[in-house]
This record gives structure tokens, C-alpha cells and sequence, in this order.
């Protein structure tokens, strides 16, 4: 069950009509841009997603959609997390599963819960859930970090929580959980712009904002890692790296929204209290794009 979350999973963005609905024939596109250019799994409605912005509503329509497009080609993950236990663990509870084969949960926020509460957090949540669950740390959004103890603690003792999306930035972090970890639980990066050298250590793949643009590219640099073929990865790892950071560098989605309006993918509408890149960026993003042409 876990080797289908080995490779390359792009976290989706929501496109945006100007006046502000969900555009869906772009999300659409994208979907099949993923499909086509070589990527093993898709995430709808993560941070790239800007799911806070969604109502329930839509979040269900985008969800049923994106299920409907797909047709199982390619495992589908849907993001479910937030810092109030008891509403995550109802809401899994009383949604539909069918057609979604993993759950991503990222670490509470705001309230900086202790590693004992982050344990008994992930605990209710994989036992509510009745798909596997990813947990996912990050945090430079969350302001709590989900130290190596603590996810090796839930790797250990709870069955379906499979995996981890690590994005704390820290190698040293993620070589321990890798060193330690059971043999069926995954350590996926969080971080485009340290996925080589995360994989060279181990790592088991990406969950990757950038091969939204660029999913040809990313993930067979991907696949390269995983067939121990790092020269070669690496190759490709520097070229792609410059535009990685762009799309950082004035917030994200916005950074990826604007490659993607750019290579004609979906128009460059987000919902506040994000709104578009600088024009400097802008600029800059666009001559880093004609490399690739």
C-alpha cells in the first residue's frame, strides 16, 4: 500500500476565475498536465491548494471532481488537518472516502501543542480516519516543530498513520527518523529545493509544490534518486533550483500561481489574504522560464 506514495506527488493549486470561483476547467488541465508528464500521485486541497479559503462546499465539489478526472490512474491524497482534534476526527467520520487513498494532516497550528499532545493529536486522527494517513510537519507555517522522537513514536505505534511530509528544513532531523523508522513507513520531503539531498539520505519522494510547472522535470529527477542516480539528478536538481526559490520568494501559492498563468495553465487569481507576486519577481520569473524553452 505505502509504494504508491514513493516517487513524486504534486500538492495541486486551486485555480480562480478573476471574480473569484473556482475555475474548474483549468483545475482540470492541471490535472492532466500532472498525469501526462509522469508524476505517481496527486494532493488537492494542501496549503498550495489554499484550502482555508475554500467553504465546505466547494472543498466537497473540488474533491468530487478531481475524483471524477482522475479515474484512478494515479492514487489521489486530500488534505484534512487543522488544530482542533475533535472537529478533524468528526469530519473524517462523516465524509465519503470513496476514490480518496490517503489523507494528508499537517501538525496542528497556533496552539503549539507539546510532543505528548502532538502523539495523542495523530493517535485520534489515524484512528478516525479509515484511509492511511500522511502526517505532515512544517514549521515555518505552524510555529511547532514535530521533533524526530515524536514521529518515530507515531511511526511505531500507530498502524495507519504510513508516513511523514517532512518539511522542517533540518537533514539532521530527517536522517534520524529515516535511520529509525519501521520498515513500512514512508519519509516524504516537504521541501522542493532539498529533495536530492533529502533522498540521498533515504527519503522516499516528494510531495512537491514546483512540478505543478514542472512535473516532467521534477519528477524524473525523482526517479533518478531513486534508481541511485545522483549525478544525473543533480543535474537537473540545479537547474530547476533557481525557479524553486522564485516561487518562494513573495509567498506561496502566489509564486507557483504565476508560472502557471505564464505557461498558459490557469490565470493568476488567488483569494485574499493572499494576493499576486511583485512585479520584480514577476520579471524575474519569466526570464528564468525562457531557460526552459
Amino acid at each position: 500500500m505505502i509504494n504508491q506514495f514513493k516517487g513524486t506527488g504534486t500538492a495541486i493549486v486551486t485555480p480562480f476565475h478573476k471574480e473569484g470561483n473556482i475555475d474548474f476547467k483549468s483545475f482540470e488541465a492541471i490535472i492532466e498536465y500532472q498525469i501526462s508528464n509522469g508524476i505517481d500521485y496527486i494532493v488537492f486541497l494542501g496549503t498550495t491548494g489554499e484550502a482555508v479559503t475554500l467553504s465546505g462546499d466547494e472543498r466537497n465539489a473540488l474533491i468530487h471532481f478531481a475524483i471524477d478526472i482522475v479515474n484512478n490512474r494515479v492514487p489521489i491524497v486530500v488534505g484534512i488537518g487543522g488544530n482542533n482534534t475533535r472537529e478533524l476526527t468528526n469530519t473524517m467520520q462523516e465524509i465519503s472516502f470513496d476514490g480518496i487513498d490517503a489523507v494528508l494532516s499537517v501538525s496542528p497550528y497556533y496552539n503549539k501543542p507539546q510532543p505528548k499532545g502532538l502523539f495523542y493529536h495523530y493517535k485520534e486522527i489515524g484512528n478516525a480516519c479509515p484511509v492511511p494517513v500522511i502526517m505532515y510537519n512544517v514549521p515555518g507555517r505552524t510555529s511547532s516543530n514535530m521533533d524526530a522522537d515524536t514521529t518515530l513514536r507515531i511511526a511505531h505505534e500507530i498502524p495507519n498513520i504510513i508516513a511523514i511530509k517532512e518539511a522542517s528544513k533540518d537533514l539532521e532531523q530527517c536522517a534520524r527518523i529515516i535511520k529509525n523508522k519501521p520498515e513500512n513507513f514512508l519519509v516524504i520531503s516537504g521541501n522542493d529545493e532539498l529533495t536530492m539531498p533529502f533522498m540521498a539520505i533515504g527519503g522516499d519522494g516528494v510531495i512537491s509544490v514546483v512540478a505543478n510547472a514542472f512535473p516532467a522535470e521534477f519528477s524524473n529527477m525523482v526517479k533518478l534518486c531513486m534508481s541511485n542516480k545522483f549525478k544525473d539528478a543533480r543535474t537537473i536538481h540545479l537547474k530547476l533550483l533557481d525557479i524553486i526559490q522564485a516561487i518562494y520568494a513573495d509567498g506561496s501559492p502566489s509564486g507557483i500561481k504565476a508560472v502557471l498563468a505564464m505557461k498558459g495553465l490557469c490565470k493568476n487569481e488567488l483569494r485574499l489574504p493572499l494576493v499576486k507576486i511583485n512585479k520584480a519577481l514577476s520579471n524575474h520569473i519569466a526570464n528564468l522560464l525562457d531557460e526552459f524553452k
